[in-house]
Parts: structure tokens; C-alpha cells; sequence
């Protein structure tokens, strides 16, 4: 049985603590029952993943991306964005046929007296006291 040693995987992967993240992470991968590229030789799984990385069977960029996969929890998804001048185009379909194009649409605000303002804060609820604070 050969003996793997950090330093045969130094060279592969630069950084020991991402070499323990991605020999751990293979590890994981083996018991949740991954194919392993070399003969087990009755290793345990993270002797596995170690020689796995030593013997370069596995890219550690590969293993890397699948770390950060892993770990994610919200991942995004890259959509084409949509083109400026479909948005003009659609948007000057909304535009009434009897209001001139040059002309920009008014924008009004609601406005709020000082009464009605105070009106309505005297109408809101204060939240309920929990031990949280």
C-alpha cells in the first residue's frame, strides 16, 4: 500500500487548505457512491481522494467547480438580455393612438396633506414585542 503525503499533492493543487476542501469534498462524493479512477487497494475514502488528486485521474479545477456547486444555494442562471430595441418597439405599442409620440407622457404623483398624512399613522398598528430585542 503506498503512503500519500500532502507533499504529493502540493504540486497539483497550490493551497493546502483548497487541497483539504477538495480531497474532503471527493471523499464526500465516493461514499455517496461516486466511480473512483484508481484501484482502492482497501483505502478508506479520503486516502481515495488523495490519491486520486496525487495520480492527477481527477482535474482539481473540475473538483473545484463542483465544490462551489455544491456549496450554493441560489444559483444563477445567465439569460440573454433582452434587446433595447425590442423594449422601445414593445413599449410604443402601449402608447394611445391619439396622443402625439413626440410628446413624453405626464407623470402625476399623489399628492398628501399634513391631515391626511397624520391621519394615517394614527391609524397604523405598532408590531407586537417579542423576546428578540
Amino acid at each position: 500500500m503506498a503512503r500519500v503525503t500532502v507533499e504529493d499533492c502540493i504540486d497539483k493543487v497550490d493551497n493546502r487548505f483548497e487541497l483539504v476542501l477538495l480531497a474532503s469534498h471527493r471523499a464526500r462524493l465516493i461514499s455517496q457512491g461516486a466511480a473512483i479512477t484508481i484501484d482502492r487497494d482497501n483505502d478508506k475514502n479520503p486516502v481515495v481522494a488523495l490519491r486520486e488528486i496525487a495520480d492527477e485521474t481527477l482535474s482539481p479545477g473540475d473538483l473545484k467547480e463542483d465544490l462551489i456547486h455544491s456549496l450554493q444555494k441560489h444559483v444563477e442562471v445567465d439569460e440573454p438580455e433582452a434587446d433595447p430595441a425590442s423594449i422601445t418597439g414593445s413599449s410604443a405599442n402601449f402608447a394611445d393612438a391619439s396622443e402625439d409620440d413626440d410628446q413624453p407622457e405626464a407623470v402625476t404623483f399623489d399628492r398628501m396633506t399634513e391631515e391626511e398624512l397624520l391621519a394615517g399613522i394614527e391609524g397604523l398598528v405598532p408590531p407586537e414585542k417579542s423576546d428578540d430585542y
